[in-house]
């Protein structure tokens, strides 16, 4: 306040009337432009928040991200599909799907394809996990053909190296219509143009007989 008084006597405009009135007036544009700021921040604070908040998560109880799968869930062991759950699903989401791939077949060191172990799609939106063995599928639900030609969950076998398998899930704005046992790739072109969101859990196997 005194600084303004002092700038506008030095230049000859000080009166105490009107220029208290000046002055004031200058306070509360100042002091709007404040909270205006303010309110702009804490606006995109909140945009950012809401934005971490909806992204799509997969997780396990048998392993977590980037860890080792356990050998109950492989060729080694009972080879079922191990627990799995997601949250944070995006608004409109009407299915989900899975897919369960190895990007490195058959040896890590130099991979040639990608091993499919898991296809299922037209999960309801609405179921939030799949137990371990994963029986009964979730009214609905329908699978397609892995790799070794069947439908159902086949459990990491590597025949060399340590591999990663990625547990891909996919949130669709649609539910597919019976696609008859697809393959992934089948499966990924009819999502093509459905996808509202897709989250990953990646373990690794290496077999213990290597």
């Amino acid at each position: 306040m005194q600084e303004i008084k002092d700038r506008l006597a030095g230049r000859g405009e000080w009166s105490a009337g009107q220029d208290y009135r000046r002055i004031d007036e200058m306070s509360r544009r100042s002091h709007r432009g404040l909270i205006a700021a303010g309110v702009i921040t804490v606006i995109m604070a909140g945009i950012a928040w809401a934005g971490m908040e909806r992204q799509m998560r997969i997780s396990s109880t048998a392993f977590s991200d980037q860890s080792v799968i356990p050998d109950l869930y492989t060729c080694e062991g009972a080879d079922i599909s191990p627990p799995l759950a997601w949250s944070d699903l995006p608004a409109g989401s009407k299915s989900l799907a899975l897919i369960v791939d190895d990007p490195d077949a058959p040896d890590p060191a130099a991979p040639k394809m990608t091993w499919v172990h898991w296809v299922l799609y037209n999960l309801p939106a609405t179921t939030g996990d799949l137990p371990q063995g994963a029986k009964p599928l979730p009214a609905g639900t329908k699978e397609g053909l892995n790799d070794w030609k069947r439908p159902g969950y086949g459990g990491p076998c590597p025949p060399i190296g340590r591999h990663r398998y990625f547990h891909k899930l996919y949130a669709l704005d649609t539910v597919l219509p019976d696609l008859q046992q697809p393959t992934k790739a089948k499966l990924e072109e009819a999502m093509r143009g459905h996808i509202l969101a897709e989250a990953r859990l990646m373990g690794t196997y290496q077999k213990k007989s290597q």
